[in-house]
C-alpha cells in the first residue's frame, strides 16, 4: 500500500463497467456478495457511451431519413431536412437515459462505485489512482476480482487519431455536422456500418480494405447483399488496399494507399476514418503484479468459468478474447459472478448470436454448413428468400435470404445466417432453438404469426424438410 493511501475490502472488485462489468457487479450484488466496480471513464463502458448504442441510434436515424426521401416506389414523394446536430442530441439523449439508468441499477444492487484506473499491486489488492490534480489514490483489497477493461481501436502507423483529420468510431459518431466526403479506412463491420449512415447522410464516401471483400469473415452469400446497397448508395470501395500515410490537402485530406504490386492510389476527402479492428485493454492493469499473462494479442486467457491462471482473478468481454460481443461480456459476467457465489454455473458459446447492423442486416449463430462438417455432421440446409416473404415486400425491402443448417439424421439445428430485414431480431428464435435442442420439426410446426418476418423461419425449416410453401424446395 502506498503510503497515504486509503485503505477498504471488498468480496467482489468488478474493474470495467461495460456491458460486462456491470452485469457482473449486479449479479454479483444480488447474490448476496460485497461488489465494489471500479471505472475510470463513463458508466456502461464503450458499448452504451461510444460504440453500440450512439451507433445503433445513428443508424436508425440515417435509415428513417434516407426510406422517406426514396419511398416513390410506395408513392410517397418528399424531401425531408436532416438537421444534423439534432440528431446527434437526440441520440446523446438516449445513450444518457441508458448509462443513467445503469449506475441505478448498480446502487440498488448494493454495489459500491469507484471512480479511477485500477492497477493490479499484487494478486489480492489493487491501486485504484482517482483522476484530477490532488485526488489522489486508494488500495482496494478483494477476494475476488473481475477484470472487463474492454478494448479500444487499433490505430495504424501514420494514422494516430488526432479527432479533427483522423478519426476512430468514437470520435467520428461525435462530429458536430456530417462531412462532406469521407475515406473509411476498413470495410469490416463498424467501416461498414458507419459507411451507410454517412452515405445516407449525404456524404461522399470512399472505403479503401486491404483484403478483397467487405466484411472479411463472413459468408460470401451474406456479405454480397450487403455490398449491393452499399453500391446503391453510391459508396466507392477500393479492395487490396493498404493505407500507407496522409497530407493535408486544400480543406481535407489526401489518403494515400498501396497495393501488393506497390502500385500508390490516393484519396480525397475531408476526413478519414480509421475502422480495422480493435484490440483490448490490459496494458494499464499491471498484470504482472497479480502473476498473470497475455497472449501475443494481448488477451487475458480464460478457462469456461472466466477464471485466469489466478482462480480467484477472471476476465470477462473484450479482454479475453475473440468474439468481442457486448452480449458475450454480459453473459461471461454473468458466469463469473455465479462462479464466485458458489454456484455451478459455466459458459457455453454453441448458441452465442452475431449481428452487423448493416443495410441489409446479418444474423449469424452456431455452426455453417463447412463447419458442421468439419465436426463430423452430417448436414441439411434450408434456405428461404424475403423476396418470397410477404411482410418483407410490404417493408419495401425484401432483399436476402434465411438459412438454417441441421443435422439430417437427428434434424438438430445446428446453426443459421440470415441477411435481410430484421436480421438482428429474427436470429434470436434460432438461437433459442440451438439452445434447446430444437429439430427442424419442431420449428415448422411452430405456428407463427401472419404477416411477419418470422415466417421465413419457419418456412426455412420447412424448406429444409422438403416442404416448404411458398419457396421451391430443395
Amino acid at each position: 500500500m502506498v503510503v497515504g493511501d486509503i485503505s477498504t475490502g471488498t468480496d467482489v472488485l468488478v474493474i470495467g463497467a461495460g456491458p460486462g462489468g456491470y452485469v457482473a457487479a449486479i449479479r454479483a450484488g444480488q447474490l448476496g456478495l460485497d461488489v465494489t466496480l471500479v471505472e475510470k471513464d463513463a458508466y456502461g463502458g464503450t458499448c452504451l457511451n461510444y460504440g453500440c448504442i450512439p451507433s445503433k441510434a445513428m443508424i436508425t436515424a440515417s435509415d428513417l431519413a434516407y426510406d422517406a426521401n426514396n419511398a416513390e416506389d410506395m408513392g410517397i414523394y418528399t424531401k425531408l431536412d436532416v438537421n444534423y446536430g439534432e440528431m446527434v442530441e437526440w441520440k446523446d439523449g438516449v445513450v444518457s437515459q441508458l448509462t443513467g439508468g445503469v449506475e441505478k441499477l448498480c446502487k440498488a444492487n448494493g454495489v459500491s462505485l469507484m471512480e479511477g484506473r485500477a492497477e493490479f499491486a499484487d494478486d489480492k489488492s489493487v491501486r485504484v489512482v482517482h483522476g484530477g490534480e490532488g485526488q489522489g489514490s486508494e488500495t482496494v483489497e478483494f477476494e475476488n476480482a473481475i477484470v472487463s477493461t474492454g478494448s479500444r481501436p487499433i490505430e495504424i502507423p501514420g494514422f494516430e487519431f488526432d479527432g479533427e483529420h483522423i478519426l476512430s468510431s468514437r470520435q467520428a459518431l461525435a462530429l458536430d455536422e456530417v462531412p462532406e466526403s469521407i475515406v473509411i479506412v476498413g470495410a469490416g463491420y463498424i467501416g461498414m456500418e458507419l459507411a451507410g449512415v454517412f452515405a445516407k447522410l449525404g456524404s461522399d464516401v470512399t472505403v479503401v480494405e486491404m483484403l478483397d471483400s467487405v466484411l472479411p469473415g463472413y459468408e460470401d452469400d451474406l456479405a454480397r447483399p450487403v455490398k449491393k446497397k452499399a453500391d446503391e448508395l453510391g459508396i466507392g470501395f477500393h479492395f487490396g488496399q493498404a493505407a500507407k500515410e496522409w497530407e493535408e490537402s486544400g480543406r481535407g485530406i489526401t489518403v494515400v494507399t498501396e497495393d501488393e504490386d506497390g502500385e500508390v492510389s490516393e484519396f480525397g476527402a475531408e476526413k478519414a476514418l480509421v475502422a480495422v479492428g480493435r484490440q483490448p485493454v490490459a496494458d494499464t492493469l499491471e498484470l504482472e503484479n497479480a502473476g498473470i499473462e497475455t497472449d501475443e494479442k494481448g488477451f487475458i486467457q480464460t478457462d469456461d468459468r472466466a477464471r485466469t491462471e489466478q482462480e480467484h482473478i477472471f476476465a470477462i468481454g473484450d479482454v479475453a478474447g475473440e468474439p468481442m460481443l457486448a452480449h458475450k461480456a454480459s453473459k461471461e459476467g454473468q458466469v463469473a459472478a455465479e462462479v464466485i457465489a458458489g454456484e455451478p454455473s459455466a459458459l457455453d458459446y454453441q448458441a452465442m448470436p452475431a449481428a452487423v447492423f448493416t443495410d441489409p442486416e446479418i444474423g449469424t449463430v452456431g455452426m455453417t454448413q463447412e463447419e458442421a462438417e468439419a465436426q463430423g455432421f452430417e448436414p441439411v440446409v434450408g434456405k428461404f428468400p424475403f423476396q418470397a416473404s410477404g411482410r418483407a415486400l410490404t417493408t419495401g425491402h425484401a432483399e436476402g435470404f434465411v438459412r438454417i443448417v441441421a443435422d439430417e439424421p437427428s434434424g438438430f439445428v445446428l446453426g443459421a445466417q440470415i441477411v435481410g430485414p430484421e436480421a438482428s431480431e429474427l436470429i434470436a428464435e434460432l438461437g433459442l432453438a440451438i439452445e434447446m435442442g430444437a429439430t427442424l420439426e419442431d420449428l415448422a410446426a411452430t405456428v407463427h404469426t401472419h404477416p411477419t418476418l418470422s415466417e421465413a423461419v419457419m418456412e426455412c425449416a420447412e424448406n429444409a424438410l422438403g416442404h416448404a410453401i411458398h419457396t421451391l424446395n430443395r
